[in-house]
């Protein structure tokens, strides 16, 4: 019996972010980021350990995840106005449609050569691209990076969903296709790819509409704390129909902070920022401690060979295609050496898509079902990997390019003494 399954909600929560809360701090001392002491200190907490946070706990929990990674993406898209982006050009499209076209080309490919099963290989190509974009800002934010590097990270991370919802939807209706024809059965292909077109455009229509209905609104109020106000009605609106609609939640947020950056004044835009900066290491304590609750470590064993290529191909895939997508886009030399380190976390995403995977897959074939049950156990050993490798890595990168001042690292390295 778990006794701590008698514990209300709130104590079990208050309890969770203590501890999470000095875990990072812990981290810090040995320049670690916390949000690596939020995921520990999750794991240490969850289902695989102690048991604290409970399966349950977390269900019950379940919204802060989507509360938490919507604002995210309204933090990314706050950071994409027009100046930033007309400074980037060009050249960061061809990096985003490089690195996400690269991963899922030679993590397919990899995978075929070891297991010569092409839906299996073409589902883990799917699911390579995407990416975990909270790993990513919290170090941004925990450290105040500032830079061209910073900028790209914002586009990149915040982009890629969107091409790489169409990317899985593509390579898995035609890894459908096949486990159908090799039942002797057909299906409409057109109509299953035209679902992740359906689901970027409606993502991008909901977004824009909820940005200018804010323009609307905010025109009438004078205090900051009134604009934040309705800054969180928003997204949480944008955050249930979503869910209601099975939209991106990452996406529709993105495009939603962008309208608003690039319709608002300066003053709302720099009161939002502002009062968001205050905001967001709350909601990164709970999101990160329960991202590490869900890392289950009995699946590590399960990892073997085929993780193994996962990560290895995953990981050249979107920094060999970051690194050609720069040269290509002729980027400048900082964007080129760094930008691959910075765009490797997953976990939430990936694990979703992976998801939808045994849910469609499992009633096809036996064929079928096997290949929900090896994606998912592997996406999920292998995200354990991702999403303490990727902000490590993203740290690094910015540190190497110059856009974490000293004085940050000094501050971190100084915060329990």
């Amino acid at each position: 019996m778990n006794i701590f399954a008698q514990f209300p909600l709130l104590l079990t929560a208050g309890i969770m972010m203590l501890l999470a809360f000095y875990m990072g701090k812990l981290m810090r001392l040995v320049k670690l980021p916390s949000l690596i002491g939020y995921m520990v200190a999750g794991v240490l907490l969850g289902p695989s350990l102690v048991n604290f946070i409970s399966e349950p706990v977390q269900g019950s929990l379940s919204f802060i995840t989507d509360i938490a990674l919507s604002f995210v993406a309204v933090s990314i898209g706050l950071e994409l106005s027009l100046p930033a982006l007309k400074r980037q050009g060009s050249g960061i499209i061809t990096v985003i449609f490089a690195e996400s076209f690269m991963a899922f080309i030679i993590v397919m490919g990899v995978v075929y050569a070891l297991t010569r099963d092409l839906p299996l290989a073409l589902v883990f190509g799917a699911v390579a691209p995407a990416s975990a974009p909270a790993g990513t800002v919290a170090i941004i934010q925990e450290y105040k990076a500032k830079g061209k590097l910073t900028e790209a990270l914002y586009a990149v991370v915040g982009f890629d969903d969107g091409l790489g919802i169409i990317i899985f939807g593509f390579a898995s209706a035609i890894a459908q296709s096949l486990l159908h024809s090799e039942m002797g059965g057909t299906m409409n292909i057109a109509l299953v790819l035209l679902e992740p077109l359906k689901e970027v455009f409606f993502s991008i229509l909901i977004g824009t509409a909820m940005g200018f209905f804010f323009g609307l609104l905010v025109k009438r109020l004078r205090e900051k704390v009134d604009v934040l106000v309705l800054l969180f009605a928003q997204v949480f609106i944008i955050a249930g129909l979503c869910t209601w609609l099975g939209l991106s939640e990452i996406l529709t947020n993105m495009i939603f902070g962008i309208i608003i950056v690039n319709t608002q004044s300066s003053k709302v835009i720099h009161s939002l920022k502002s009062q968001l900066e205050s905001f967001m290491p709350l909601m990164f304590v709970l999101f990160f401690t329960l991202a590490g609750a869900n890392l289950h470590l009995n699946a590590l064993p399960s990892l073997g060979l085929l993780g193994a290529v996962y990560i290895l191909g995953r990981t050249s895939g979107l920094m060999g295609g970051a690194y050609l997508g720069c040269v290509l886009g002729k980027m400048e030399s900082n964007i080129r050496k760094y930008l691959g380190m910075g765009i490797l976390s997953q976990a939430g995403v990936a694990i979703g898509l992976s998801l939808v995977v045994k849910q469609e897959f499992t009633g096809i074939s036996a064929h079928g079902a096997s290949i929900g049950v090896m994606v998912i156990t592997t996406v999920t050993a292998t995200s354990i990997f991702f999403e303490i490798i990727g902000p490590i890595l993203t740290k690094i990168g910015l540190t190497k390019a110059g856009e974490i001042r000293p004085s940050e690292l000094s501050k971190h390295e100084k915060s329990l003494s």
